[in-house]
């Protein structure tokens, strides 16, 4: 999978692949990673890209041809746009966007872009919560990694994937570090705080049972506008397939 990030600050794109997990993806070949400097398609010598909006106010639009530059030789690839006006992102785009082979994203600053460029190049536009950020590396970065831990080998466990959060339309349940009681902690709240016994008992599927009943609790605690969508999705399963826990 090859990821192009168009932006005016590669650098800020670079440092987030040196450690940890997507550093070992691009040492194994699964991922390569790419940083366009939208300043470098610029026609003038100050390399300006940006000018005021033509219909007056504050800030500062990235022009169109300097875009449409950088973006005619990645046309065909998967363009995507990062924009609070964009589809709000959620972990099955990722499923679907990890079956890609090229994915550019398009990193906007100042009062974002000028219109036109998008309209001629975007697949698709995302943002990834309703507030403003100063540009668009961020979530360019989030989409990135969360796309990547779909692709096969990324993750050293597969398994990883499994029972994450939003599954089913849930949170996942709580976990639980294997470690030995807290009979030395200097917070007396923390020794009294135990751990559910059925996890330790090895009966799987008692486990199972538990974690499912766990995440329905957690989600409608911490997330009921999602716990909602959880229960018409299971109130429109056939019956014979529904499985326990439900509520």
């Amino acid at each position: 999978m090859r990821f192009s990030f168009l932006t005016l600050f590669p650098a800020l794109i670079e440092s987030y692949f040196t450690d940890s997990i997507l550093k070992r993806a691009i040492t194994a070949n699964l991922i390569h990673i790419e940083t366009i400097n939208i300043r470098d398609y610029a026609a003038n010598k100050y390399q300006k890209v940006d000018e005021p909006p033509i219909s007056g106010g504050a800030g500062q639009v990235i022009r169109a041809d300097v875009l449409s530059r950088a973006l005619e030789p990645l046309k065909d690839s998967h363009i995507i746009f990062l924009s609070p006006c964009g589809k709000p992102f959620n972990n099955n785009d990722a499923k679907r966007l990890s079956q890609k082979t090229h994915i550019s994203f398009v990193c906007g600053r100042y009062e974002g872009f000028d219109e036109r460029a998008i309209e001629m190049y975007a697949n698709e536009i995302f943002s990834i919560s309703d507030c403003i950020l100063t540009g668009g590396e961020l979530p360019a970065l989030v989409l990135c990694d969360s796309i990547t831990r779909q692709i096969q080998g990324v993750l050293g466990n597969a398994e990883s994937l499994q029972g994450e959060s939003f599954a089913e339309h849930l949170l996942e349940a709580p976990n639980f570090a294997k470690s030995p009681p807290f009979t030395t902690s200097p917070n007396e709240n923390l020794q009294n705080l135990a751990v559910p016994s059925v996890y330790s008992k090895g009966n799987h599927s008692k486990i199972a049972d538990l974690k499912k009943r766990l995440a329905i609790c957690k989600t409608k605690y911490f997330r009921p506008d999602l716990y909602q969508t959880y229960r018409i999705f299971t109130e429109r399963m056939p019956k014979k397939t529904k499985r326990k826990g439900s509520l």
